[in-house]
């Protein structure tokens, strides 16, 4: 018999302690300490002697499986990979559960038998949410427990008419060989490990749904990512009726990939043109609004960035952003009033992507740049115009990735004029290259 031991581990980062402690010594935070019990296992075993493979050869590639959502077959790289492991992450009531359910629901172009497995609700509850969103689908099977050995035994017996399951959520899971309640890092680490290593043995497509903490990280340890070969966020606010969905980790495809979805009473819609949900139609510009042309993965997209600048009465004046870095935009600030003649020392400067997107992408410097000398002037920007690049502390405008696409994104709504870096390699009548903020000034006053 193995002996039981304890250790406390951080719920955020999975950091060991002997001890308990209030705070965490690796990332700081309070109250993240619990209590785990292990098998302190004095002796290493010996196995079975396995057969050893060289690293030579032809290797047949694993075929993917396209499912009928376009927008997750583009995040995921072209669609679901055989013996994969695919981690969902989100917050409450963002939709992840109904985007799994209408996968599991829907007509795949090669039969693909589902399981569902829900922690959560119960059978009649999945059956009514299905009603509502008129799913139906006599291929996908629902199973209501949260007990991992419950869960092995209902598949062994149907295991070759299974090649897809759903756990919906990972936090509800729970196996009877640890005494600790669900929820715990334990118990995921187990639950995880056990249901992963058992969909990759039996080549069985795993989908699971996961928590996230109020910083928007994943509940539980980072070692759940580490284990899933793609890692997912469903990104959104509560308020909005748009959806992103977002690869953060994925061996079989690219990272950074979004797809776009918006929330109907009828369940989520893929939005196939998604730059005309960042830009507002006026009919006449407004001061302190500039176009953005992106890039998030592999797909070009045009985002309205909005810059107000205000009066201050106080000694620090206030600097908001919503969708950008605030250290960036004080950077930009200082570039402007250094290299460009505009002071904002004593002005509320407030910044903000239009329709809840969050980029990270230095190409938008110039656009936010432009954003800023409009509110501050208070001049519009010329119409139907674009702007990309990333800005040096010395003002220079630099070159940036995937000039083409954006160009050709911005063409194809309409858009007449293309401000980029002088470096670009772009010869047409729609570029204005400019190679500082200086030669702003010329654009800006037509």
């Amino acid at each position: 018999m193995s002996k039981l031991k304890k250790q406390y581990v951080c719920t955020n980062c999975g950091n060991n302690t002997p001890k308990w402690a209030g705070q965490c010594s690796d990332c700081g935070l309070w109250g993240v300490i619990e209590e785990e019990l292990i098998n302190a296992v004095p002796l290493i075993k010996l196995g079975n002697v396995l057969e050893l493979q060289k690293l030579d050869g032809v290797v047949e590639e694993k075929l993917r499986t396209i499912t009928p959502i376009k927008e997750l077959n583009r995040v995921l790289g072209g669609g679901l990979v055989s013996a994969s492991a695919i981690l969902l992450g989100g917050d409450p009531g963002i939709g992840k559960s109904t985007l799994l359910l209408q996968l599991v629901a829907c007509s795949f172009p090669v039969k693909m038998s589902c399981l569902y497995i829900t922690g959560e609700e119960s059978v009649e509850q999945i059956k009514l949410r299905s009603l509502r969103l008129g799913l139906s689908s006599t291929t996908t099977s629902i199973l209501a427990t949260v007990h991992i050995e419950d869960i092995f035994s209902t598949i062994e017996a149907d295991k070759k008419n299974i090649q897809l399951i759903v756990v919906d959520s990972i936090q509800t899971m729970v196996t009877r060989e640890l005494s600790s309640p669900p929820g715990t890092v334990s118990q995921i680490r187990a639950c995880s490990n056990q249901l992963i290593a058992y969909a990759k043995k039996n080549n069985i497509i795993i989908l699971i749904s996961c928590h996230v903490t109020k910083d928007g990280q994943l509940a539980g340890p980072k070692l759940l990512e580490h284990l899933v070969d793609a890692v997912l966020y469903f990104e959104g606010d509560s308020n909005s009726h748009f959806r992103i969905l977002r690869s953060i980790k994925n061996r079989y495809g690219g990272v950074g990939e979004i797809g776009v979805f918006d929330m109907t009473s009828n369940g989520l819609k893929e939005v196939c043109n998604p730059s005309e949900l960042f830009l507002m139609i006026r009919e006449k510009n407004v001061s302190g609004v500039a176009v953005f042309a992106g890039i998030e993965g592999s797909r070009p997209l045009l985002i309205e960035i909005q810059a107000l600048i205000a009066p201050s009465t106080i000694p620090m004046p206030r600097r908001s952003v919503v969708g950008w870095d605030l250290n960036r935009l004080s950077m930009i600030i200082a570039v402007l009033n250094v290299r460009f003649g505009l002071s904002l020392s004593t002005k509320e400067v407030y910044l903000s992507v239009a329709g809840g997107l969050k980029i990270s992408d230095p190409a938008s410097d110039l656009a936010v740049a432009v954003a800023l000398i409009s509110a501050a002037t208070n001049k519009s920007v010329p119409a139907r115009s674009v702007y990309f690049g990333e800005i040096g502390l010395s003002g220079e405008i630099r070159k940036v990735h995937g000039a083409e696409l954006r160009m050709k994104e911005a063409q194809k709504l309409g858009f007449t004029k293309v401000v980029c870096s002088k470096l670009e390699k772009l010869v047409s009548d729609l570029t204005y290259p400019i190679g500082s903020l200086k030669d702003l000034d010329n654009f800006l006053s037509k």
